[in-house]
C-alpha cells in the first residue's frame, strides 16, 4: 500500500487536537491495465468527542476542495461535507 499525502491541518479545540488529514492510497497488488494503479482519497477527521469522522473522494481535487470544506465544517464556516461518490 502506497500513501500520497494531500493535507493535514491541526485545530487546538477547547476539548484538545483535531487532526484533519487526507490522503491517497494505492493498493501494490491492484493495477489498471496501463500499468498504473488506481488511487483512492480519503479525509480522516481524529479528536471528535463522537467518533472519528471518514469521508471518501474520488479524485484528487475533489479530495483538495473536500478538504477545505472538512475544515470550513470543524470551525462553523459551512455545511458539513458530503463525499463524491466514485463510480
Amino acid at each position: 500500500m502506497t500513501l500520497y499525502p494531500v493535507a493535514d491541518d491541526v485545530l487546538f479545540a477547547p476539548g484538545g487536537r483535531v487532526v484533519i488529514r487526507t490522503y491517497g492510497v494505492a493498493s501494490a497488488a491492484s493495477t489498471e491495465e496501463d500499468g498504473a494503479r488506481p488511487v483512492s482519497y480519503r479525509t480522516w477527521v481524529t479528536g471528535v468527542r463522537d467518533q472519528p469522522r471518514y469521508w471518501r473522494w474520488g479524485h484528487f481535487e475533489d479530495a483538495r476542495r473536500g478538504h477545505r470544506r472538512v475544515l470550513e465544517w470543524l470551525t462553523g464556516r459551512g455545511p458539513q461535507p458530503q463525499a463524491v461518490v466514485v463510480s
